[in-house]
């Protein structure tokens, strides 16, 4: 009796466990683009990125604090970039250190995200 008590709470609280594991539920794309939205002004033309986009880059560094999490900013930062023909890869691969901000999800066309 005793033994089969002690089965389910093992049992019981490898569920829990499991239940409680944070997910692997990486950031999404809208996630990114609402981030960098304010950027495009900047991305397109240059010069200098306005405040509200380093918020919004620094909201990306925020975001991506696990591999899988800049595995998927990365792959939907290349989507977007491949959206908006007018992107200087220049501006983009500048942005972070525009905004002061390390950021470790390159934005670039070019980059591998594995």
């Amino acid at each position: 009796m005793i033994k089969g008590l002690a089965i389910t709470v093992v049992a019981v609280l490898a569920v829990v466990q499991l239940l409680a594991r944070p997910s692997d539920a990486a950031v999404s794309c809208g996630q990114v683009d609402t981030s960098l939205t304010p950027c495009l002004t900047y991305l397109t033309k240059g010069g200098t990125p306005s405040t509200q986009c380093c918020s919004g880059v620094r909201s990306l560094k925020s975001m991506t604090g696990t591999k899988a999490d800049r595995q998927a900013a990365c792959n939907c930062l290349k989507q977007a970039a491949a959206r908006y023909q007018g992107i200087k890869d220049a501006a983009a691969a500048a942005l972070s250190q525009k905004c002061g901000v390390q950021l470790s999800v390159p934005i670039s066309r070019k980059t591998d995200c594995s």
